[in-house]
């Protein structure tokens, strides 16, 4: 359920309360989350496909154990990260143990914002989860954890991860190139690459080097997530439109063409994806 700071929610609902950051953050965040979850924990692994979007994220779990990912599905064992975790940028999904709801509270990051939060270039971080402590250090992310967790509602925690990324922001801020930020808009609008690079005035080879650092993925691999992900928002249900027709709006080709990437990005197939009936389309039981 999705509310904002004004709403009220069921007793025996899950809460998630999200909202746009302050003027500071807004080039580097795109949207902050705290989570209060409802369920109880599960006796059995249970997983959950995570869809990219072509954003990074950055998230502190608060209760429960550490975030666990598993490398495929024959994995049973799966890997731990930590409490404290950077997302980087995906070209498809991942999959994590939910068998345990966590509290948690995290934000969705621009591309651009992985050199000023993080010091490294987007693509270093993309394809993969990284412990921020291993970005940040240990004793700053502990300090992190413990300011986050002081605070009590999910309001609270979304000030508090606000000030913290703005005293890192504050330290060292940093514009995106404005030949990026240009490409950036008009990718996902579903111009073609070849025209984007000509308007940057770079050669192919070096506008590639200056996208990936900003988005971590090639423009090539994120144009493939912006078009799957203009198919997920216009998808509503068993009312909407059949995918093929919502395929052919977001610019696939053919059906053949969208089935491949749908199976590729979301690990099913969008038969399989509808019958799971996601409450949030980018994260699906599996």
């Amino acid at each position: 359920m999705l509310v904002d700071a004004k709403s009220r929610v069921p007793d025996n609902g899950p809460m998630l309360l999200t909202r746009t950051p302050g003027p500071w953050l807004r080039p580097y965040v795109r949207s902050m989350w705290a989570m209060e979850p409802a369920a109880e924990a599960s006796n059995t692994t249970l997983r959950e496909h995570v869809l990219p979007t072509g954003d990074m994220h950055l998230v502190f779990r608060l209760s429960g154990p550490p975030l666990r990912l598993f490398a495929d599905a024959a994995d049973r064992a799966g890997y731990t990260v930590g409490y404290a975790i950077v997302g980087g940028t995906r070209s498809s999904f991942y999959a994590r143990d939910v068998s345990v709801p966590s509290r948690s509270v995290g934000v969705q990051l621009r591309p651009g914002a992985a050199r000023a939060l993080f010091g490294l270039p987007a693509h270093e971080l993309a394809e993969r989860h990284t412990p921020l402590d291993a970005l940040w250090g240990a004793a700053a992310v502990q300090e992190a954890l413990e300011r986050v967790h002081a605070a009590g509602t999910l309001e609270t925690q979304l000030d508090v991860l606000e000030a913290l990324l703005t005293e890192r922001l504050q330290a060292r801020p940093q514009a995106m190139h404005p030949a990026i930020a240009q490409a950036l808009a008009r990718l996902g609008g579903g111009a073609p690459i070849h025209e984007l690079v000509d308007a940057s005035g770079y050669s192919h080879r070096r506008f590639i080097s200056l996208f990936r650092d900003a988005a971590g993925l090639p423009p090539k691999r994120l144009e493939r997530v912006l078009r799957f992900q203009r198919v997920m928002a216009a998808w509503t249900g068993t009312d909407t439109l059949p995918w093929i027709d919502l395929a052919l709006q977001a610019g696939y080709s053919d059906q053949p063409h969208f089935n491949r990437d749908f199976l590729e990005i979301t690990g099913m197939t969008p038969q399989a994806y509808a019958r799971a009936s996601p409450d949030s389309p980018n994260h699906v039981r599996a």
